[in-house]
């Protein structure tokens, strides 16, 4: 059950007069409207729950990461694929009408602070005709309501949605930030891929002539039979490992035709025949901890997040105090159409709604928000130190990265020593052929593992990039309708 105490104020009577008995009445709204000036509710603040470092425990290069970063990697096909997936990328174009969605209701809430009029033609008729004043059938009036914010309940509901406007436009500019990102990882994974079809091929060619070479070898009675079947066999595991490559690549240009907003299949671009993996530049500048923070715009998103479920507390504690309220009205009126403009009436009430009982209903609902508050600064929190570690993680993995592919050269070069000594060894007759076999196989997979491995400190770089990067402005915010100070924003 729900219960409220309202008092009721006319100010003007009908005949347009002040009642001497509202004084009093009038005089305790306005004490009281001057009290919630001083009184109102204000936002807490509250100390963020992650204890930054001074700065990342790897040092970091001197040069300063630029909006653009995929720019450093100078590769003009992957520029063009980005720009496109900006563009056109579909889920990016949902994120940008959730902003849009998220500006109407900062709109929605901002109606509250103003009055509302309304217009209204009444009739009737009644039998007998009426003669009291009052009881006419015809009517045509113009109402408004205005309700006095005073505990500032509807700035803090309005300052709310404007923090969630503002957490869902830095979460589009994340999913930018992420598409880019992905794009990235796609294309070079496709480049990496063609490379090492390239390299199977001209192994599967290398290999065929090893194998001619050991039939006539063979018909010269030299060789077992054996090795030829050995080797025809390492020529069919070379040409299985060319299916598999080529079917990672189909599958990835479907999903960079996906990212482009293509259908699957559709995809024209290809990376260059001649084309390599792109070399790293220096390692940019990570900054310091508290530079991500106010860099990135999932924390930044986050903490709007927070500071919304705080002044939702605010809006809650607001609901336990008294409402003030005021209509005013004006009427023509009259028993018939033609007399309409010849009868007017007007009258001021105010009155103040006091809520008394509603079940707990309106403590269990400041309790949620203040929960749901510190629900958000927890999420804030965890949001730094997963920005954190991401950033710790991608300098870790691309140190390390470089060691292991430095390694990976060293046993490359002595497995190549090995091979051909012994291949000198087997055509003097010295050795087994499979001894020849097992080291061809090993040179021949240390050298797609080694395009495996760049790839791979591509992608570690690509990490560390997203881990560091900041919003950038997107095609869709020049229109002419977008302004965030404005809350507007375009959605055609």
């Amino acid at each position: 059950m729900n219960c409220n105490q309202s008092l009721n104020f006319p100010f003007i009577s009908t005949s347009g007069a002040f009642r001497k008995s509202s004084y009093p009445f009038i005089m305790c709204c306005i004490g009281i409207f001057w009290l919630t000036l001083s009184c109102g509710n204000k936002v807490t603040t509250r100390d963020v729950p992650v204890e930054l470092p001074e700065s990342f425990s790897l040092p970091t290069g001197a040069s300063e990461l630029e909006t653009d970063w995929w720019a450093a990697f100078k590769d003009n096909q992957l520029n063009a694929l980005i720009d496109t997936a900006i563009a056109h990328n579909l889920e990016l174009k949902s994120s940008w009408f959730q902003v849009a969605q998220e500006a109407s209701n900062v709109a929605i809430i901002s109606s509250q602070r103003v009055p509302q009029v309304f217009l209204e033609l009444q009739g009737g008729a009644s039998r007998p005709a009426p003669d009291f004043v009052g009881g006419e059938n015809t009517q045509l009036s113009l109402r408004t309501s205005y309700e006095v914010d005073l505990w500032g309940r509807v700035k803090q509901s309005k300052l709310a949605a404007e923090n969630r406007l503002m957490a869902s436009y830095l979460d589009y500019q994340t999913l930018a930030i992420t598409i880019a990102g992905e794009v990235s990882l796609t294309w070079f994974s496709i480049k990496a891929f063609q490379e090492q079809l390239k390299l199977i091929q001209e192994q599967t060619k290398y290999n065929q002539q090893v194998l001619a070479l050991i039939r006539a070898r063979f018909a010269s009675g030299q060789v077992r039979g054996v090795d030829i079947l050995r080797q025809e066999q390492l020529i069919e595991n070379t040409k299985e490992e060319a299916l598999s490559v080529q079917m990672e690549v189909k599958t990835l240009r479907n999903r960079l035709a996906v990212l482009l907003g293509i259908a699957p299949g559709k995809l024209l671009v290809a990376p260059d025949r001649d084309s390599q993996l792109p070399s790293l530049n220096s390692i940019p500048d990570a900054g310091l901890p508290m530079e991500l923070i106010n860099r990135r715009p999932d924390i930044q998103s986050s903490f709007n997040r927070m500071q919304a479920a705080d002044r939702e507390v605010a809006v809650a504690i607001s609901n336990t105090y008294p409402r003030l309220s005021f209509n005013l009205t004006g009427a023509l009126r009259s028993n018939t159409l033609t007399n309409l403009v010849e009868s007017q009436a007007a009258s001021l009430t105010g009155s103040l709604l006091m809520p008394l009982f509603y079940g707990g209903r309106l403590n269990a609902e400041k309790k949620q928000a203040e929960a749901f508050r510190e629900q958000q600064v927890q999420e804030y929190g965890q949001t730094i130190l997963q920005a954190l570690q991401e950033v710790e993680d991608a300098m870790v993995r691309e140190s390390l990265q470089k060691e292991i592919i430095k390694n990976l050269e060293k046993q490359l070069n002595l497995a190549e020593r090995t091979f051909q000594q012994l291949r000198v060894e087997y055509l003097n007759g010295s050795i087994a052929y499979l001894d020849v076999l097992v080291t061809l196989d090993q040179m021949q997979q240390l050298k797609r593992e080694m395009v495996t491995e760049k790839l791979n400190l591509l992608l570690y770089r690509v990490s560390l990039y997203r881990s560091l990067a900041g919003g950038f402005q997107t095609p869709i915010e020049n229109e002419e309708e977008f302004s965030m100070n404005e809350n507007t924003i375009p959605t055609k």
